[in-house]
Parts: C-alpha cells; structure tokens; sequence
C-alpha cells in the first residue's frame, strides 16, 4: 500500500482522510515529556558530576522542558559535515536517547533478518518483519561499546506503524525507567541492567493501549514514578508508583490514554500535575492524585501527543486538527477556564512547543514554524517552513533552548537536519545547517560536547561544534 501525498487527498473522502489521519499520527511516537523542575521532582540536571557541560537524562532534557546548558556553539559550521565519533546499527524505534554518568540509554525492536534490516530505513518502515521483542541497551557514550542489554518478548500483533518502542528511558540514581509499546514498565539498574521491578499497564492497572501504543515516557515525581494505563474504570488514567519498589501509590481518574507525558506545574504556591487525554485536559494533586479540574477536548483520532507547556498562569495544549487552547488557572487549584483557543494557525501535531519572554514558537501543521503572543494567541510570524522543507504538510522537528546563548535553538528536523537558528520574535534566523542521519522523528540526546541521534537502522553520536573544549577524561 501506498500512502498518497497530503495535498492529493481530497477533503470530502472519509476513507482516505483516515489512511492519511494514520499516516501523519504515527508522528506521535516522538514520545514526550516537558516536565518542569519543582520542589517534589529530583535534580536530574548533573547526573555526572565529572561532565562540564550538561547531560540528558530525561525526555526533553534535565529540566523536561527543552532548555539546555550545553558549550557555546560556533556559527560557522564545516561543509564536510560534524565530525562523527560512533556509530552503530540499530532496531526500530519512535522513542528518544536519555545520557546520565557518560552512559546512553534507548528502546528499539529488532528485525526478523539482515535482509530485513535493509529495508528499515526511512520513517515508514512499519512494514519490515520484526522479532517479538523489545529491548534496552546501554552504551558507553564516549566510545559507543555496548555496556547490556535488557530483552523481553513484546508482541505487537496487529498495531500501527510497529517499528519499535516510542518513550525515552528516564535515569536518576542508577535507576532507569523504561515503557515499552505495549505497555511494559521496567526498573532497571542503570549499571548492570538487572531487573528491580517490573509492571504491565494493561495487566496490572487495567489500562488500555492506545492505537499506536504506549508512548508518555515514566514520569520520576520524588519518590514516584507516574504512568498513564488509560481505561475506563475508575483509578486507570494515572497511577503512582514508589520509584524504588514499583508498590501502587495512588491512582486516578479513568480516561484514554494519550501519549504526552504529564507536566508538573506550581501555581500560586500549590502543585499541579496536568494530564491531557484524547478527551480533557485535567490537573490533579500530585501527590494524592485527587482531582482538582478537567476542561472538555475531544481530540480527531485520539491525538493528544505534544506536551503541555505552562507559562504566566496558563496550561497551553496544541491539537493537529482540532488546534490549541490555554486554559488560564484561578486562584485556587480547583479553578480553571478556557482563556484562548486557535483553530486555524496554531495546530501542531507532536513537536514540543518553546517558551521566551512572553512568546512560544509553535511547528505548525502547514504554515511552519510559528511565533505567537502566549497570554492571548497572536500570531506574529511563520517561517513559510523553511526549518522542515521536507515535509511542508506534515512537519516535524524537536527544538531546545541553548541556554548560554538563548534566543538561540538547536532543533534537528525529520530529514536529519541539525540546525542552529535564532528564535525571538522579529522573526526566524538560520545560523548554521547540516545533515546528521536519515529520516527520523525520535528526539536526539545532547550531553558534554556531543549530540546523539537515531533513526529505524542506527544509533550516531557526533561533536558539535564548540567555542572551547571540555574534558574528555573518563
């Protein structure tokens, strides 16, 4: 079968619309995660204290949130490309790269054959015969030499785009979390990769996978690791673990699973964990998970993928069809009301929105990146997408925040391209531009002086160009 391009389907075919709504949701398995730093989430921002430039050891970076304390970074990149230090082949997967203590975690499922493996290359390769496996693989990340492997049988049946697991690992105190797919939890020591705990979101808390699987990277609150089984009996859209034994903490709620990963926000002195579901956006007490508002948003095909961002009161979610609200929050953490809404030039599909000064920067799905007004939703420019020329119906790209030189972003769209920019909002500036690897929608890692990416076939690390070197000592 042949997917048709975006600008031949015609609007009035349900049948259609739903192959390309299949088509452009898979983009969803960039998983997801921005995760604000707050008094109940642990430091993740120096997992190695020898590293002079900030690790990653989350989805989305040390703070969640997209922002990096990385080395300044030249403007004037070599033609011949960055200088490439590892490669190695790779299995299938959406999910992205975590780094903690110079090691570097991430999710695939192999190929059934090499000749298989031949014919993974490329976002859609769905198609290629896979194992029944899923597995985490632990890598020196000065060197690349695999340090273990953790196997466990995962069968897809008959899921959407089933190239392999969609969630970063999260790492903090030698402790990696992993989800897989369909919906296998793992604790795992970050040394050894021995099993400490394990748990399964269907089996054991009634939860329900989502068409294109389990995507909400595990969620470190504390001394809790936060997960959403989806389901219909009450208790099923959020559970809380103890991060160290896997017991149940709380749960609560009963919703479809999405597939952003909660965001912890504080407002007005009180903590909020926001949850957006194919149906609402809710807040609960993080600690309790007792429930504190829901505000109504049925999401076309379930797809509540890029997470939430909070700003200046307001929780800001961006729907593919159905486009962004802000709910503007009360005084009190049971008050919440739909502030602003944009239907028309604010719909991003699963690309992390970025926030500066009083303005975000949306992936639109056909103007491109975006600038806007967050406290009201007006638009100031587009790009014309010029950052993701590739696939102007459909654009992807992740973007973070380089704090030591912000309004400047790093952002590495779905053609494999590594871009320095400036974001502010007289407009969109390119700086520097290469090609890293092939097509790909999984977020990179950035860690020291060093960039990880990878792609359905294979895993790559490269030196970014700095302005001043870093220790390289083990």
């Amino acid at each position: 079968m042949i997917l048709q391009p975006a600008f031949l389907i015609p609007a009035n075919n349900e049948t259609t619309m739903r192959v390309f709504a299949l088509n452009s949701l898979l983009m969803l398995f960039c998983l997801i995660s921005l995760k604000p730093a707050v008094t109940e989430t642990p430091n993740l921002t120096r997992a190695n204290p020898r590293a002079t430039w900030e690790e990653w050891p989350q989805w989305r970076g040390p703070r969640g949130d997209g922002t990096w304390n990385g080395p300044p970074l030249k403007t004037t990149w070599p033609e011949s490309g960055l200088k490439k230090l590892w490669s190695h082949e790779l299995g299938g997967g959406y999910g992205g790269i975590s780094v903690a203590n110079r090691k570097l975690y991430v999710m695939d499922r192999p190929v059934a054959s090499s000749e298989d493996q031949q014919k993974a290359a490329g976002i859609h390769s769905h198609r290629v015969a896979r194992q029944k496996i899923e597995r985490v693989l632990c890598f020196d990340a000065q060197t690349g030499q695999q340090i273990w492997a953790h196997t466990y049988p995962c069968d897809y049946r008959d899921l959407d785009y089933g190239n392999g697991p969609r969630a970063a690992p999260t790492i903090i105190d030698d402790l990696v979390y992993t989800l897989g797919t369909m919906g296998d939890v793992y604790c795992l020591s970050a040394k050894t990769g021995k099993v400490i705990w394990k748990k399964h979101l269907v089996e054991d808390f009634g939860g329900k996978v989502p068409q294109w699987g389990y995507a909400a990277a595990p969620y470190v609150l504390g001394d809790m690791v936060i997960l959403l089984p989806g389901g219909k009996e009450q208790g099923t859209a959020v559970v809380a673990l103890d991060r160290k034994t896997g017991v149940e903490r709380w749960r609560s709620l009963s919703d479809t699973a999405g597939y952003a990963t909660p965001l912890l926000i504080k407002h007005q002195g009180r903590s909020q964990l926001i949850i957006w579901s194919p149906n609402h956006i809710h807040s609960v007490d993080p600690q309790s998970g007792n429930h504190f508002w829901s505000v109504p948003y049925k999401i076309t095909y379930g797809v509540a993928i890029a997470n939430p961002i909070a700003h200046e009161g307001l929780v800001f979610v961006a729907g593919y069809w159905d486009g962004s609200k802000a709910i503007q929050l009360g005084t009190q953490p049971e008050e919440a009301e739909l502030k602003w809404e944009d239907r028309r030039t604010l719909r991003g599909l699963m690309s992390q929105p970025l926030y500066r000064d009083g303005y975000a920067y949306l992936l639109d799905k056909k103007f491109g990146l975006t600038c806007f007004e967050f406290a009201t939703g007006k638009k100031i420019w587009d790009d014309k997408n010029q950052m993701t020329p590739g696939n102007t119906r459909n654009p992807q790209a992740t973007l973070i925040w380089l704090k030591q030189q912000e309004p400047r972003a790093l952002i590495l769209n779905s053609d494999g391209d590594l871009i320095l920019a400036e974001l502010d909002p007289s407009g969109y500036r390119e700086l520097a531009r290469t090609n890293l690897i092939g097509e790909t929608w999984a977020h990179p890692a950035y860690a020291e002086n060093r960039i990880f990416v990878r792609s359905n076939t294979r895993i790559i690390a490269y030196e970014l160009p700095v302005l001043e070197s870093i220790d390289e000592s083990p």
